[in-house]
């Protein structure tokens, strides 16, 4: 029998963002500075929905739209040209889609931000959550009760956590794992709410507390382990020059989910991830820089390094017969290279 559930059930906050690239750094104040490029496009858990999208994941996304320029085209980028289903989200009268403004500069980036908390909260938007195989959540102090709704209702639940600005880093939010499948912070969010010092001390503790544990390393990879199977496996990251790093982190639990329905070796799961953030990495923008299949077959079929060849061989008989048209990258100016 086919299961017609989603693949992805997603909800969060959307942003209209703007990505400004090539500053030599931030302006300091007072000064104005001119950039060597910009791009815009869908943001914030667009980011998730369109990466998931381009791996051919079913994937549905409740979230709400101002009824402004914004919101229109967020709508049309998203459900018309990424094929997600929208029949979750909601587009509020009177209410400004909120926009982001990101200054990109070496492997990092600021972000100024216009907007207000959504007429609609999570648990309004979900009601009682569809049926799903996966649900990409992002972990808060007070988690929405539709996270517990869907783990009960079978929905495996893939979690990553934010940066916490009062510093406290209360260990109450690992309490929540209880309801997850899968956890992927980044080394500086796990070593702080475990309160060890290395990603490996880290992943540990965190392993104990989640089937799937996972921690991302930026430049220096991603490490994982997974109770269910016994597997543990570290890979390193690659070496791509960085645009815009804006979403790498997205594009990664969008591609672990993928490789993870799939039934994948858990190194191979880590590799694919590793390499999808990485490919993301060298577009403006986070949501329209996911490479999708179409992406990683063309850095696989033009790959020379002996060494790449053989540490990625599991993608000859991983990648679709068709890998589907070119993705389309966030308009920018000067025009983007292809690739």
């Amino acid at each position: 029998m086919d299961d017609d559930r989603p693949d992805v059930l997603l909800t969060g906050l959307l942003f209209y963002d703007l990505v400004l690239t090539g500053l030599g750094g931030p302006p300091a104040p007072g000064e104005e500075i001119w950039t060597a490029g910009m791009g815009c496009g869908p943001g914030g858990i667009a980011n998730l929905a369109v990466a998931a999208s381009r791996f051919g994941l079913r994937t549905c996304l409740a979230t709400v739209f101002g009824d402004d320029f914004y919101g229109a085209y967020c709508q049309e980028v998203i459900a018309g040209q990424e094929g997600v289903d929208l029949s979750l989200s909601r587009v509020a009268d009177g209410w400004h889609t909120p926009v982001t403004v990101a200054l990109a500069h070496g492997q990092d980036r600021a972000l100024v931000t216009h907007g207000q908390e959504p007429p609609y909260s999570q648990d309004v938007l979900m009601g009682d959550p569809p049926e799903a195989r996966t649900a990409l959540v992002h972990l808060e102090a007070e988690p929405p009760a539709w996270i517990g709704k869907a783990a009960a209702g079978g929905t495996q639940i893939y979690a990553d956590v934010g940066w916490d600005p009062t510093r406290r880093w209360s260990r109450d939010l690992l309490d929540q794992l209880a309801l997850c499948h899968a956890f992927l912070p980044n080394e500086t969010e796990a070593m702080a709410y475990t309160r060890t010092d290395s990603a490996v001390a880290a992943l540990g503790i965190l392993a104990e507390l989640v089937p799937v544990a996972v921690v991302t390393r930026g430049g220096d990879g991603a490490l994982a382990v997974d109770q269910t199977t016994g597997e543990f496996a570290q890979v390193p990251a690659l070496d791509i020059d960085v645009l815009d790093a804006t979403g790498a982190g997205d594009v990664f639990g969008a591609s672990f989910v993928t490789a993870s329905l799939g039934g994948w070796p858990l190194e191979e799961r880590l590799r694919f991830a590793v390499l999808a953030a990485g490919l993301s990495v060298r577009h403006h923008g986070g949501a329209l820089a996911a490479p999708g299949w179409y992406g990683v077959d063309r850095w696989w079929r033009s790959l020379t390094d002996p060494g790449l060849k053989r540490a990625y061989g599991f993608l000859a008989d991983r990648l679709p017969d068709d890998p589907g048209p070119p993705v389309r990258h966030a308009p920018v100016t000067p025009p983007a290279r292809t690739g």
